[in-house]
């Protein structure tokens, strides 16, 4: 629970940090459905569900107001509560604590590297990318990055995973005590443990296998795409290292 004592500009930092989590937890959950059913389907059930999901969140509005703007506020409102603390009793968690460790490590470092690898430099005009439209960026984009750039590309999708779903069940916690717990006070959504193992479990483990599984089909598209994928990729000074 929040600090009582807390500042008017606190206390709205903090409903805008609540408020923007569930478009955010929407979408990654849409995000993570693709290789979860990747499981069962393989890279084209996959590729089929990750087209299905971007109606959602990657038309020129939504993915600003339900998608970048959220993450955005988000990160923003967390980053300057912490900024304004300067009381004790006011003091937000530290910054070696779950909640932030998990958020920080994921906006700071796996996120921009996502975002500017599968929607940034695909989007070049120039030669040799020649813009990978969105009907070429699906899974085989994913494949060649998986096969080419085992290590990398593991550690990326893997720390940006289960961190994510790692931060989601932390603040799950504080949201529901903040918001939800007052209205149904005889509800639990169980201990941070808890929420750990059901988010490992049903969300980062079956995604991470579902991505195994592809990295084991064969990459289906053509020679000129596979080297328009391969300047995309060598774009980012992660995978030129």
């Amino acid at each position: 629970m929040e600090d009582k004592r807390d500042s008017p500009v606190r206390q709205f930092l903090t409903t805008v940090t609540h408020t923007s989590a569930p478009f955010i937890t929407t979408f990654v959950l849409i995000h993570l459905s693709a290789p979860i059913l990747a499981n069962v389907g393989g890279s084209s059930l996959a590729s089929s569900t990750m087209l299905l999901g971007r109606e959602y969140y990657q038309t020129p509005f939504a993915e600003k107001a339900l998608v970048l703007g959220p993450i955005t506020a988000h990160i923003v409102s967390a980053t300057l509560k912490r900024l304004l603390s300067s009381k004790p009793s006011t003091e937000p968690r530290r910054w070696r604590s779950p909640l932030s460790v998990t958020g920080y490590a994921v906006a700071l470092l796996y996120l921009p590297v996502h975002y500017l690898t599968h929607r940034v430099h695909p989007a070049q005009e120039a030669a040799p990318i020649l813009a990978v439209g969105p009907s070429e960026l699906d899974f085989e984009f994913v494949k060649h990055g998986l096969q080419t750039w085992p290590v990398r590309s593991w550690l990326i999708y893997g720390g940006l995973t289960i961190l994510t779903v790692f931060h989601m069940s932390f603040g799950a916690g504080i949201i529901w005590s903040r918001w939800m717990k007052p209205l149904l006070p005889t509800v639990s959504i169980g201990s941070a443990k808890t929420r750990n193992r059901l988010v490992f479990g049903g969300l980062a483990l079956p995604a991470l296998t579902g991505l195994y599984f592809m990295s084991k089909e064969p990459v289906l598209t053509f020679s000129s795409t596979l080297t328009r994928y391969t300047a995309s990729y060598l774009t980012s000074s992660v995978y030129r290292l």
